[in-house]
């Protein structure tokens, strides 16, 4: 008898989860990671939480289909050839919609273009101000 509550509990979850574990569209992509989010949020940190399963359930059928949209592979190989300090110094910019005028730490815009299009390396003084000013760890600079 609890062998069939189990494959009834199994069959309901399943039609519930099943456009989070078997993504196939953008939609369903995005509606994975919210879901992942809020069980991660939800679960403790230790390794007998009985939300473990699920988190590896959604992570896996996250990464499958990471692994099979084009663009978002041919994102994380472009990224893995950036530099990480030229890698941070983007998203820094990014997070603070900053231009190159914006980073004295480093010099002028010209200075900020260089350093950017790999031109020129972060000095260490300047990797010293910009740590000290986003309240980084100078090894961030170095992936």
């Amino acid at each position: 008898m609890a062998q069939l509550a189990i494959v009834d509990a199994y069959q309901t979850f399943m039609a519930t989860a099943q456009p989070l574990i078997n993504i196939d569209t953008d939609e369903q992509y995005e509606a994975a990671l919210e879901t992942l989010e809020q069980v991660l949020e939800s679960a403790s940190d230790t390794l007998d939480d009985p939300l473990n399963p699920l988190i590896d359930m959604l992570s896996q059928a996250i990464a499958r289909y990471e692994s099979r949209d084009e663009e978002l592979v041919a994102y994380v190989a472009e990224a893995g050839t950036v530099p990480a300090d030229i890698a941070l110094l983007r998203t820094l910019m990014k997070q603070h919609h900053l231009t190159g005028s914006d980073l004295p730490e480093i010099g002028d815009k010209t200075m900020v273009s260089k350093v950017l299009n790999g031109k020129r390396t972060l000095s260490r003084q300047a990797i010293e101000k910009l740590c000290e000013r986003f309240g980084l760890s100078p090894a961030m600079f170095f992936g």
